[in-house]
């Protein structure tokens, strides 16, 4: 086990807090269950996010009307024929991260990416995910450094995951593995970095849930970088942080599209992504 708690030989731990509540009540859509044993049963490998797992690593119960499953992308369709199985429709909502199974008693979101192209799931959020019991079914759920790091770009006008972020830092920050979440975000540590500086202010008492080591690895990454980095021209990483709020930017003021220059999203991918601003508003 490293300095952070964390294990390094691809086993499962347990980051969650011990709270009593069965997690799921007797107000859950009955499909939940349904899909999660089908899902096991036919051997399609996931993991359960959202709103579950968040309540697992802080505590917090905010139960939305919708399931979240991770998995890995070359899994999706062998998903969706399960939910189809259990009555469900399907569809791929958005191909570079988001699918759906709909049916009249509940929703599940089948997530293998981010709205923004970064956060895509891969082998490690199964290497560390830890064991639950949810719906009365053991599963596994997203590490909570997955979690975290997903979260962290989720910064919209509409919806702002930051309060989940410190939550989770809250939570369990002592166990976190932070050498590996500050590997997560590579060369986008400054989005890191201020949630981090931001957590400091929300809870004053509590700085000490963070190790004073991922203070002063980030705080002197920031303080040698130049002023100017014109290593991506003239950029706007904006639109990692919400598809919405940063366009003017593209359109009007000549900067370069962050998801564009990073390579995480195709064009037609933006287009689309951006389309369906108009359709949920």
């Amino acid at each position: 086990m490293n300095a952070q708690g964390h294990p390094l030989n691809g086993k499962s731990t347990s980051l969650t807090r011990n709270y009593s509540s069965s997690v799921c009540d007797d107000d859950t859509p009955s499909l939940y269950q349904e899909a999660l044993s089908a899902l096991q049963r036919e051997r399609v490998p996931f993991l359960v996010g959202g709103a579950y797992a968040l309540a697992r690593y802080t505590g917090i119960e905010r139960f939305t009307k919708d399931l979240d499953i991770f998995l890995i992308e070359r899994d999706c369709e062998r998903a969706l024929e399960v939910l189809a199985g259990l009555g469900c429709r399907t569809e791929r909502t958005f191909h570079h991260w988001l699918a759906k199974g709909i049916r009249a008693d509940g929703l599940i979101d089948v997530i293998y990416g981010s709205g923004n192209g970064v956060a895509v799931v891969d082998e490690d959020w199964f290497t560390y995910a830890p064991e639950e019991r949810i719906c009365d079914v053991d599963v596994r759920i997203c590490p909570a450094e997955e979690l975290l790091w997903s979260k962290a770009f989720v910064l919209e006008r509409e919806r702002y995951d930051g309060a989940d972020v410190l939550h989770v830092m809250r939570g369990v920050g002592p166990d976190l593995n932070w050498t590996r979440l500050i590997a997560r975000f590579g060369d986008h540590w400054r989005v890191l970095f201020s949630h981090v500086v931001l957590y400091g202010f929300v809870y004053p008492s509590e700085r000490h849930r963070i190790p004073r080591w991922v203070t002063e690895e980030l705080g002197r990454r920031f303080a040698s970088d130049p002023d100017d980095d014109l290593s991506r021209g003239k950029a706007c990483l904006g639109t990692l942080l919400s598809r919405q709020q940063y366009l003017p930017d593209i359109d009007r003021e000549g900067f370069g599209d962050g998801r564009l220059i990073e390579g995480v999203m195709t064009p037609t991918e933006i287009a689309a992504w951006t389309a369906a601003i108009d359709e949920e508003d």
